[in-house]
């Protein structure tokens, strides 16, 4: 983890794998989506029945539907290895909280030793004052 990201071939950093993976998923979308019925037309023009049904819509609808589980996939891979910034936080207060009732807890202990060393001494000093004040 120490290690630095290598530059890619321009000199650029690499982009974040969020983007990468967000910017994987348009170019799939933007490249197959057009082709899906484009392909069946092709087909049905070089076909000798004419009358051949197009289901473009039923082709759009189960793209975009592998498309999504795909980017629900790789969403939950990004969420898995990488946690999100307010979920780092959250973690992040959490340990400061328990962090600040156990110092909370050590400081009340202290607090109550000393008041009770503070009632010793005070208590040695009156035995001390009454002796003196006997002799």
């Amino acid at each position: 983890m120490d290690q630095q990201n290598p530059l890619d071939p321009q000199g650029q950093p690499p982009s974040p794998p969020r983007e990468d993976m967000i910017a994987c998923l348009m170019a799939l979308e933007a490249a197959l989506l057009p082709c899906l019925p484009a392909r069946e037309l092709q087909a049905i023009d070089r076909s000798p029945h004419s009358s051949h049904p197009i289901d473009a819509e039923g082709h759009a609808k189960d793209f975009m539907e592998a498309a999504k589980k795909l980017q629900l996939y790789f969403t939950g891979l990004q969420r898995e290895d990488k946690p999100t910034r307010a979920e780092t936080l959250r973690k992040e207060i959490i340990l400061m909280e328990e962090e600040l009732k156990i110092k909370s807890e050590l400081i009340g202990k202290q607090e109550r030793l000393i008041e009770g060393w503070r009632k010793e001494l005070k208590d040695q000093l009156d035995k001390h004052n009454t002796e003196l004040e006997r002799v």
